[in-house]
């Protein structure tokens, strides 16, 4: 699917990224403390941590910046990522921008089950999540309006929240490798057999192991085979049996420092997740960035493309398949979206910078 024209002077600038990543001004960690945090099942912290990077100087105009589901900040602070993004003359370039990256509930450095409560820690979703972010720039750090907000996979999913739930915050909206519909499907079917296998591990223990289950590194493994990684470029990858034992084989014997209850917390946070209900209320320019061949996310279902005929100023780029794309990791290389980008310029969507 092309994408066509947004009147929008906020595209992303997708069109200025540059080939090579360029460096930019050092990452700086902070905390803020959410007090009398309420969660939507009712539960309530007396003090939710959550953690954040920013990148550039609070003057700049402030950008957020979302993650994906049981990783980090670190994830976004790739050479793929932030470096084709945040340097000198890049779209997002630090010294304009004012870049906001927080780790989201239960993962990174930020309040999760692994800290002390263990299975005690209250069952999170995507809605408590974007509200901690939104309590973060607001009461933390005293951002009332941002320029854009982009996420990738669950972030791209929170992306979508956000448009909805506070629809006048932002300039633009990117949501990456996500889709604004129910969780559903194969996705939700294979993240509930990989939370079924770790808590039918033995040594799960109810929550209360003291040492961290097998199964976890074996269902992670498992689900990240099945549900990211490209077809075509699994086949270049892996085009004999030898080859594709030995890429079994690295991962699992990859080091995995996840924690198992982490773990489970973070990926049945999706569960409810469904933001087609509110589609009516984002405001913002939308510009959705996918790939042809995301596992997670497959444009064959039409899901997408309908959805965002329901947003006022939405509109979907869909990355072509090819073995160099990675199916639901695609939108996570650098390369593969400098590509993109040079498309979304030929098919005429605003070549102004974010300025």
């Amino acid at each position: 699917m092309k994408c066509s024209h947004i009147p929008i002077t906020v595209t992303f600038a997708l069109v200025s990224f540059s080939a090579v990543a360029a460096d930019y001004p050092a990452p700086k960690q902070a905390a803020w403390i959410a007090r009398e945090f309420k969660f939507h099942t009712g539960e309530v912290m007396p003090e939710l941590r959550v953690h954040y990077t920013t990148v550039g100087e609070p003057s700049g105009q402030p950008v957020l910046v979302l993650h994906g589901t049981s990783v980090s900040v670190a994830s976004m602070l790739t050479p793929d990522f932030a470096g084709q993004l945040f340097g000198p003359g890049q779209p997002l370039d630090a010294a304009k921008y004012y870049v906001i990256i927080p780790d989201s509930i239960g993962h990174g450095s930020s309040s999760k089950p692994s800290d002390g409560l263990r299975t005690k820690f209250p069952k999170y979703d995507y809605a408590d999540m974007v509200d901690a972010q939104y309590r973060l720039l607001t009461e933390g750090l005293g951002v009332h309006h941002v320029r854009l907000i982009i996420g990738n996979s669950m972030g791209g999913m929170h992306v979508w929240l956000w448009g909805e739930k506070y629809p006048g915050y932002m300039d633009a909206l990117v949501p990456m490798a996500s889709q604004p519909t129910a969780m559903a499907s194969r996705n939700w079917m294979l993240r509930r057999m990989m939370l079924e296998l770790i808590r039918n591990d033995p040594e799960y223990q109810d929550g209360n192991y003291t040492t961290q289950p097998r199964f976890l590194k074996l269902a992670s493994v498992f689900y990240g085979i099945a549900s990211a990684g490209g077809t075509l470029n699994y086949q270049k990858l892996a085009p004999t049996r030898e080859k594709a034992d030995q890429l079994v084989d690295a991962r699992l014997t990859a080091p995995m420092n996840a924690d198992a209850n982490d773990f489970i917390w973070a990926w049945e946070s999706s569960a409810d997740y469904d933001a087609a209900p509110g589609l009516e209320r984002i405001e913002a320019p939308l510009l959705a960035i996918n790939s042809a061949d995301d596992e997670r996310n497959p444009p064959e279902s039409g899901l997408e493309e309908a959805a965002l005929k329901r947003v006022k100023n939405g509109k979907l780029y869909l990355i072509p398949a090819s073995d160099e794309t990675r199916g639901h990791l695609t939108t996570g290389i650098g390369e593969v979206l400098l590509t993109a980008a040079t498309a979304i310029a030929s098919d005429g969507v605003s070549k102004a910078n974010v300025e």
